[in-house]
């Protein structure tokens, strides 16, 4: 019998530590979402999200991410994206648009949501993943690194994979308002103050570099606010005077100091409350 106090102590914590729960059937839910302290993946069985159609002003990011999405699906070689810029512009909703767009022809492919605080985590949720026969569309959003923020080195173990390197049934999409997953003014002190400049940063704005495509979002324009608005009335069958719509839709942005598609979707909302008409 081994009396030595650190097996013992190893052992008690191995005997109460909770297991880790097997991966789910991927074939129940079309999403799932990464949870740790235990690792598990839940089913997400309603994604909410809007329709692709929906997302207006964002047509080269729509049909890039598409192509890549379905290419991916019917087990071919695809890049992991990043899509970056302006708030509200519509970022995750393209991802879980692309998804369900995609999914409805090739229902084995899953999307799952990765928590960026969650990253450490990575690699053994690669191990859940790797193995399954479905394909992984593995979703982070608003994914963004401070200077002393260490979950970056994790980031490289979905984009790099090391050596075991990234699951082929694998890819990530992350969203970020930085091009760079970090703030340029950190980037710029950083440089200034290191020893050796170029190397102080490489390491951080080099991530950006390793996603494939980068896809950027940037402030809609008026029509492009007022062509979405529009679009949600149709689509849902909210009928109001187009002067009318118009006039209150301005005010709205003018209350909200800005225009996005988050503000216009915000707007439909409270019209269609006003109007009595139920969005499923």
């Amino acid at each position: 019998m081994d009396h030595d106090p650190l097996t013992r102590i190893a052992a008690a914590l191995e005997r109460i530590a909770p297991a880790p729960m097997p991966a789910p059937d991927f074939d129940s839910a079309p999403a799932f979402v990464w949870h740790v302290e235990p690792d598990r993946l839940e089913p997400v069985r309603r994604v909410n999200r809007v329709d692709l159609k929906l997302l207006v002003g964002i047509d080269r990011a729509r049909d890039t991410l598409l192509e890549n999405t379905r290419r991916f699906a019917e087990g071919f070689l695809a890049n992991n994206a990043l899509l970056w810029g302006a708030r509200g512009m519509g970022k995750s909703s393209l991802v879980k648009a692309v998804h369900a767009e995609v999914a409805a022809v090739h229902p084995s492919l899953k999307l799952v949501e990765l928590q960026r605080e969650d990253l450490p985590s990575v690699g053994r949720l690669l191990n859940h993943l790797r193995d399954a026969s479905q394909r992984f569309v593995l979703f982070c959003d608003d994914l963004s690194f401070s200077h002393d923020d260490q979950h970056y080195k994790s980031l490289k173990a979905v984009l790099d994979g090391g050596i075991e390197g990234r699951p082929e049934n694998v890819v990530f999409y992350a969203t970020s308002n930085r091009r760079h997953l970090m703030p340029r003014d950190m980037i710029e002190n950083e440089r200034s103050s290191a020893i050796n400049p170029s190397e102080a940063v490489e390491e951080k704005v080099s991530l950006s570099d390793r996603f494939g495509l980068w896809l950027g979002f940037h402030p809609c324009s008026q029509d492009e606010f007022l062509s979405m608005i529009s679009g949600y009335c149709r689509a849902y069958g909210v009928r109001v005077d187009a002067e009318t719509l118009r006039a209150e839709a301005i005010e709205w942005q003018a209350t909200r100091g800005g225009r996005s598609g988050r503000v216009a979707w915000q707007f439909f909302v409270d019209l269609a409350g006003r109007h009595g008409v139920a969005i499923a």
